[in-house]
């Protein structure tokens, strides 16, 4: 009985850990307000919406797409190796984003000069910026590197 009571909580626990919505908020706010995108089970909404029809994005795999779409046509990045390629392409001449270290480069470059952004304790920060001024937004919980370039087109391209 006792192992049967503890499978049952464990399973509660390990099911809404992984069925959790995780917030993205304006700035180092965190009021409901001020959310800017919901993630759930690697669909991107609007504000804290659930409906389809909000759906700015979403991951499937190693591919971020357009809405709910899964067309081949509609896929923004492609995520390998901590590079970021724009649409289906493999080639270098088509990175857009190199993540390295919680930091987001221009391209293919690593210089200081071509930091995008700083991630660091669940905060975005503009450019190599560790100052409470320069967050752009707020994470309330954990994301994958695909999950996460969800979240920075939704935020930098539909809003």
């Amino acid at each position: 009985m006792k192992k049967a009571i503890l499978f049952f909580f464990l399973f509660l626990t390990m099911s809404s850990t992984i069925l959790a919505q995780v917030k993205v908020y304006k700035g180092t706010s965190t009021y409901t307000s001020d959310v800017i995108c919901t993630v759930e089970v690697g669909k991107v909404y609007k504000k804290t919406s659930s409906y389809t029809s909000d759906i700015l994005c979403h991951v499937s795999k190693n591919r971020v797409y357009k809405g709910n779409s899964n067309y081949t046509s509609d896929i923004i990045y492609t995520i390998t190796d901590g590079k970021v390629y724009k649409g289906t392409s493999s080639y270098t001449s088509d990175i857009e984003f190199t993540i390295k270290d919680s930091k987001i480069y221009k391209g293919t470059s690593s210089y200081t000069n071509d930091i995008l952004a700083t991630i660091e304790d669940n905060k975005v920060y503009r450019g190599a910026s560790s100052y409470t001024s320069d967050i752009e937004f707020t994470i309330n919980g954990n994301l994958t590197i695909e999950e996460f370039m969800a979240v920075w087109y939704a935020v930098k391209y539909c809003y």
